[in-house]
């Protein structure tokens, strides 16, 4: 079973380099997002200082959802979702798996972008571990909730506009967490309860987005 997870891993990975536009335009959105602000608020170091986490972790977390919409949508439109349905691998797996694929491509280069925006804002060199730790684990709960939206928003019309709508509010513990954080961080403070939550926040979606993301599939293709 586990070669067969990796095995499709590889082949989104492959299908979404090949054809890397989504992935492109998140990168695209996130240093664009990041950059305007300074010219939006001026170039007062302590309050770019004082925003920056939080610009930061909303870019990400908007760019994140852009490409949402074709997580499923391509094998859905043709046919191959249905083979990954009787196919030997459980269908949470095939969730886990093309998540793990979509979080490679589109999530985890904005954790190593990060940094560098945030040197852009001016943020203390001291917490950019923190906020590299943060990103890694909060990204990947945006993608994994993402998927839910996704597999429920699979067929309709307007469907990325569907899963902002659906996906948004349970974003928002991440996003409180993962600013907390960095502001920790940047403060001085204990940054490892902030940590701990976002890595419970993962764990949680771990074990409950691929079975909400396969329920959702399984109604979809019904």
């Amino acid at each position: 079973m586990m070669t067969a997870f990796w095995l499709l891993v590889g082949r989104d990975l492959r299908l979404k380099l090949r054809h890397g536009g989504d992935s492109a335009m998140v990168l695209a959105f996130f240093v664009l997002g990041v950059a305007l602000f300074p010219l939006g608020v001026g170039p007062e170091t302590n309050i770019l200082i004082r925003i920056g986490p939080g610009v930061i972790w909303v870019t990400a977390l908007l760019a994140s959802m852009l490409a949402l919409d074709q997580l499923f949508r391509a094998d859905y439109e043709d046919g191959n979702l249905e083979l990954l349905v009787l196919g030997p691998l459980p269908l949470e797996a095939v969730v886990g798996a093309k998540a793990l694929a979509h979080w490679l491509v589109a999530g985890f280069p904005l954790v190593v972008l990060a940094p560098l925006l945030a040197l852009m804002l001016g943020i203390d060199a001291g917490a950019y571990p923190v906020l590299i730790l943060a990103m890694a684990l909060g990204t990947p709960v945006l993608t994994l909730i993402g998927a839910i939206g996704a597999a429920l928003a699979l067929g309709a019309r307007q469907g990325g506009v569907l899963i902002a709508l659906l996906v948004l509010p349970l974003y928002i513990p991440v996003l409180i967490f993962g600013v907390g954080a960095v502001d920790a961080a940047i403060d001085g403070l204990a940054v490892r309860p902030h940590l701990l939550i976002l890595g419970g926040l993962f764990l949680f979606a771990l074990v409950i987005g691929p079975w909400a993301s396969a329920a959702a599939l399984r109604q979809s293709l019904t």
